[in-house]
């Protein structure tokens, strides 16, 4: 499948591109040193990316859910909502955490988290966040990325075909 020409306001992203990025974020967070004890991925958008880096690094994987985008098929920023809870696949959350998600956009995301994690989670030491695309507009910068943008374009990452398909539709297409 085609993608559409990069734009100022769109950037299209291929599955292919898209896992190439999360490795070349690994080797990034790798190349620094940093010895981290743990992945934290913000759902929905890092839960691909901090999935991958657990198992690159064979690290325990934590997830907490947040959502600032809901309107308009996910396009539409809103008010950030942080989830209650941590959900960790091994011991609990502490120490050097690596915070991950797919990318850095105005920055309150990263930045909302990053305190809340501070306030509620005394075991944890240090936080460092890793993205794939630090956007220009961004009032928080990522300790890791790959593509920092020099504007804010809507990146269409391969996943977003889902955001608009409904099981009715997806029982449609399977019916032929």
């Amino acid at each position: 499948m085609s993608l559409p020409p990069d734009t100022h306001d769109d950037l299209w992203v291929s599955w292919d591109q898209y896992h190439r990025m999360i490795e070349d974020l690994c080797l990034s967070v790798h190349r620094s040193g940093w010895p981290f004890d743990q992945i934290l991925c913000l759902a929905r958008g890092g839960l691909r990316v901090g999935d991958v880096a657990s198992r690159v690094f064979d690290k325990p994987l934590a997830v907490l859910a947040t959502s600032s985008y809901r309107a308009d098929a996910g396009t539409v920023r809103g008010e950030l909502d942080i989830g209650c809870h941590i959900t960790i696949s091994r011991g609990s959350l502490g120490g050097h955490v690596l915070l991950v998600d797919d990318l850095v956009d105005s920055g309150v995301t990263l930045a909302r988290v990053r305190e809340h994690l501070l306030q509620n989670v005394p075991a944890i030491t240090e936080i460092r966040s890793a993205v794939l695309w630090w956007k220009a507009g961004s009032q928080h910068a990522p300790d890791y990325w790959v593509d920092r943008l020099s504007g804010n374009p809507w990146i269409h990452q391969p996943f977003e075909e889902y955001d608009a398909l409904t099981i009715e539709a997806l029982a449609r297409q399977r019916v032929g």
